[in-house]
């Protein structure tokens, strides 16, 4: 398993939107990220400077980032491109965060 972490960019008062999408995520999105072998996955949100910080689990190279082919992923992502920056893809504009320190 192989930790990944990145940060995303939200834009400013859309907090609560941000937060009531995720909230209602669609199954077969939740399917797909699993299928491709992403668990234990965290958004963390810094009100101070609207970053938002991810962080998921991986099997094999493949990232939630990585998932831009899947139709699905290509809907979530168009429906998410009004609040965050994104690419001219409309997937978010990730900063992948590289690992200094672990504690199991």
């Amino acid at each position: 398993m192989k930790r990944f972490a990145f940060k995303m960019f939200l834009k400013p008062g859309c907090e609560e939107e941000y937060q009531r999408r995720h909230a209602a995520l669609w199954p077969e999105l939740r399917r797909g990220l699993k299928s491709a072998g992403v668990s234990n996955y965290s958004i963390f949100h810094d009100p101070a400077t609207n970053i938002l910080f991810a962080y998921q689990e991986i099997e094999g190279e493949t990232s939630s980032q990585d998932m831009g082919t899947d139709p699905i992923t290509q809907r979530w992502w168009d429906m998410m491109a009004d609040i965050m920056e994104t690419n001219p893809d409309n997937s978010p504009v990730t900063v992948p965060i590289n690992e200094v320190f672990h504690l199991d």
